[in-house]
């Protein structure tokens, strides 16, 4: 009789100036992982601190999670450094503003359970009432589940994967997720397994970037992308709403 080994899930949360919403996250993301406890799996928390300059780290460890720190201020790099703590056999990236539910990381269990499956995402919910904002939202989970496209905010794969796909781009500051989509695409296909999009569970994330920054900002950075992507998504300052430190 063959002795089955639980499965282990590494949550990796990247955060930067985020002592105002993560410890809700946290416990949210504390209260969805019960979905994996109720399987027997085991799970790690680990909070990447990216160089913050408030609480961030405080208020991670005081949620009981093991927190490292990635003294240069991009989200790849972030997420990266939480990934060569993880002990794991899966990943999972929660954004420090975002909070799971319970279901969602039961629908995760659920396709680790089948076998087939190497990596994948979820579509996103804003919070709050921001009718043209909610329309462009709905736009890109469309288009995440017809071309298979991961959302920065939630992603989950196995550990080996990640690893062999070389992780999230450090030369990007924007857009990171989608580059790492095409490398772990190109995995499964080789594995025969396959990358999913879940949508019975939406991710729900702060629409705060709506607060901070006027409709002119979002378009201006879109406007630029479409012109020049490699020059816009390779500088920090032109991704400036990531990385300016407004909360």
């Amino acid at each position: 009789m063959h002795h089955i080994v639980p499965v282990r899930i590494s949550l990796i949360v990247p955060a930067f100036n985020e002592e105002r919403l993560l410890g809700d996250s946290l416990a949210a993301i504390q209260k969805a992982a019960r979905a994996f406890t109720l399987r027997d799996w085991g799970t790690e928390l680990i909070v990447c601190d990216n160089n913050s300059t408030d609480r961030t780290a405080e208020v991670a460890r005081a949620a009981g999670a093991k927190v490292v720190f990635e003294p240069i201020n991009q989200i790849g790099r972030a997420r990266n450094r939480g990934a060569q703590a993880a002990t794991c056999d899966w990943l999972i990236f929660v954004d420090a503003d975002s909070q799971p539910t319970l279901e969602l990381f039961a629908a995760v269990g659920d396709q680790i359970d089948t076998g087939c499956c190497l990596a994948g995402g979820s579509t996103v919910k804003l919070e709050g009432d921001f009718p043209k904002a909610k329309s462009i939202t709905a736009l890109w989970n469309c288009l995440s589940r017809r071309f298979k496209l991961l959302a920065g905010s939630f992603i989950f794969c196995q550990a080996k994967a990640f690893h062999t796909a070389g992780g999230f781009s450090e030369k990007l500051f924007a857009g990171e997720e989608l580059d790492l989509t095409v490398r772990l695409k190109r995995i499964a296909r080789e594995q025969r397994k396959k990358v999913v999009i879940l949508h019975g569970h939406p991710l729900l994330t702060s629409a705060r970037k709506l607060h901070l920054y006027s409709g002119r900002d979002h378009l201006w950075f879109i406007a630029k992308v479409m012109l020049a992507p490699q020059k816009v998504l390779t500088s920090r300052d032109a991704c400036f709403t990531w990385y300016d430190g407004r909360r």
